[in-house]
């Protein structure tokens, strides 16, 4: 904003009047003095005293008319400086008044220039909606260009997929047209074979009722085994029948991380060797079962370097055997026994904690047909 200020000086005309009346009446003085002066020393001069006065008179004449005209001089110059000096108190008094409306000019112009600069804002502040409004709009204007553009687009995909439609029905029609030919045929064919049907479908009920049998003898062995293992371990909490399986807990096998089996390992495995050729004894010949002994062990993984093996499921399968051969070499017929092992493919437990851990270091053991 502008500040535009006026300052008022101190006029020196008044004073100047004053000094220059009082110049006046001194310049007067030394001269009537210088006259004075003059006059006495030329009267009292013996050789021109006459001549003298005569002049004196006549230049006292002329100085009298001087100092007349000097006093009405000086007469004219106070007039002409008072005048003066009441024009100067006019222009003051002007230059007061004007000064007093610079002042409310100055405070006017001020507000304007307030009023112009909060207008400025608004108008600034309505442009900037403006261009809002104008990049919004574009905005808009954009997106539907976009979007007649899509739809254009939208509509050419369309148009090919239903032309292609068309062709994948005309297709269509060709195959189901040669698919009820040879339905057709196959019909035929089917007619001709359905009496081998009915001598191949009762072929396969005769063998699967035998099956059945075998079965039906299978489960009651297995009751019988897993009855009788129960009574040879007695209350151990590291054997456990799970299903139709026994579930026997390595870490009473096995040390960490090895697969040579420890004495008291071998000592439960000769309890169950005792069973398994007792059943030998009872199941019938023509019946084909076997001891599947199946290896399992936790998620952790192998240590890199570890000697004897790579990685969990050839761990298991080394465990499967060493179990195997222990229960051979108890006496259990060999061909009876099959070893397989898993690795950490298939946990009883997900968890991570030691016990869920432990649980799934274990050998499973489950007399099955072959």
């Amino acid at each position: 904003m502008m500040n535009i200020r006026y300052r008022t000086s101190t006029n020196p005309w008044p004073g100047f009047v004053d000094l220059f009346s009082n110049l006046v009446i001194i310049l007067i003085f030394l001269m009537i003095v210088f006259v004075f002066l003059w006059t006495t020393t030329s009267v009292f001069n013996k050789t021109t005293g006459a001549k003298t006065v005569a002049e004196l008179k006549a230049t006292n004449a002329e100085q009298a008319e001087t100092i007349a005209q000097m006093t009405m001089d000086e007469a004219e110059a106070k007039r002409l400086l008072i005048l003066a000096r009441n024009q100067l108190e006019i222009l003051e008094k002007s230059n007061a008044d004007l000064n007093n409306e610079l002042n409310e000019v100055d405070l006017s112009v001020s507000e304007l220039i307030t009023a112009y600069e909060a207008k400025v804002l608004e108008l600034q502040a309505q442009g900037n909606d403006l261009q809002k409004m104008v990049a919004d709009l574009n905005t808009q204007l954009n997106q539907a260009n976009l979007d007649k553009e899509k739809t254009a687009a939208l509509e050419q995909e369309r148009k090919l997929l239903q032309d292609e439609m068309e062709s994948q029905r005309i297709k269509l029609s060709e195959q189901l047209a040669k698919l009820q030919a040879a339905l057709d045929a196959s019909e035929e064919k089917s007619r001709a074979q359905e009496i081998q049907y009915v001598e191949m479908s009762t072929r396969l009920n005769r063998a699967l009722a035998d099956k059945v049998a075998e079965l039906k003898d299978m489960s009651q062995y297995q009751s019988e085994f897993y009855k009788a293992v129960k009574i040879a371990i007695g209350d151990r909490t590291t054997i456990h029948s799970d299903g139709d399986r026994f579930v026997v807990n390595s870490d009473i096998l096995f040390p960490s991380g090895s697969y040579k089996l420890s004495a008291d390992g071998k000592r439960q495995l000769h309890l169950i060797a005792n069973v398994i050729k007792d059943m030998e004894e009872k199941i019938p010949t023509d019946v084909n079962w076997i001891i599947r002994v199946d290896g399992h062990t936790d998620k952790k993984q192998v240590i890199s370097g570890t000697a004897g093996y790579k990685n969990n499921t050839e761990l298991s399968l080394l465990r499967a055997t060493a179990v195997a051969n222990e229960l051979a070499n108890a006496g259990v017929s060999p061909r009876r026994l099959v070893p397989s092992g898993f690795g950490d493919m298939h946990p009883v437990e997900l968890g991570n904690d030691p016990a869920a851990l432990q649980k799934n270091r274990r050998i499973e053991l489950q007399l099955t047909n072959q």
